[in-house]
C-alpha cells in the first residue's frame, strides 16, 4: 500500500450513518486549530508555547483522529509537558455510552486511555496518569471557532485536582 492510499483508506469525509455511532460531542475538533498553551509547575512557575491541533474522521467515520503538536517544529524542549507529536483516536462506544480515548505519543513516550462525556457544558475525559494518579482532561468554553483544554491530576482520588496544562484554541481560518 503506498503512503497515499494508507491516507484514503484512513480519512473518512464525515460521521458514520449506522444507529451504533454517536459522532456529535467531538465533531467540533473537526479542522485545525492554533493553540496557546500554558504549563504549571508544582512551584508555582508557568510557561508559553505555541501549538497546533488537525483533526479529522477515520476509520469509515467511526472516530476522530486528531493531531496535536506543542510546540511547533524548530523550538526547543518545552517545560514540564515536553514537546508534543502525538495523536488521539476517540472512539464512541455504544457499551458504555461514552467515547473511548487513546493518546500516543511517541515524542514523550506517553500513552494514556481515557472515557470521555460531557458533564453539564464541558467534556470531560478521565483516566490514569503513567504514575497512577487520577488524570481529568476537559474541554470547556467550546465554540465553533474555539474552545478551552485543561489537563488536571488528583494524587488523592479525586479530592483536590493539581492544574498541570491550559490551551486555548482558536480555529485556523480558510
Amino acid at each position: 500500500m503506498t503512503a497515499d492510499g494508507f491516507v484514503m483508506s484512513l480519512h473518512a469525509r464525515g460521521p458514520a450513518r449506522d444507529p451504533v455511532h454517536e459522532g456529535d460531542l467531538y465533531a467540533f475538533l473537526i479542522g485545525d486549530w492554533d493553540m496557546e498553551v500554558t504549563t504549571h509547575s508544582e512551584r508555582g512557575e508557568s510557561f508559553h508555547a505555541k501549538g497546533e491541533i488537525h483533526a479529522g474522521w477515520v476509520l469509515e467515520g467511526r472516530a476522530i483522529q486528531d493531531v496535536w503538536m506543542i510546540p511547533r517544529a524548530g523550538n526547543t524542549a518545552f517545560p514540564i509537558a515536553g514537546n508534543w507529536y502525538g495523536t488521539t483516536l476517540r472512539i464512541h462506544d455504544p457499551a458504555i455510552d461514552a467515547w473511548r480515548i487513546f493518546w500516543i505519543d511517541p515524542a514523550t513516550n506517553n500513552f494514556r486511555q481515557q472515557v470521555g462525556r460531557r458533564e453539564a457544558d464541558a467534556i470531560v475525559q478521565l483516566g490514569k496518569t503513567e504514575n497512577g494518579a487520577l488524570a481529568r482532561w476537559s474541554f470547556v468554553d467550546v465554540t465553533a471557532d474555539s474552545f478551552s483544554w485543561r489537563a488536571e491530576a488528583s494524587r488523592d482520588d479525586g479530592a483536590t485536582w493539581r492544574r498541570l496544562i491550559d490551551i486555548r484554541a482558536t480555529r485556523r481560518s480558510g
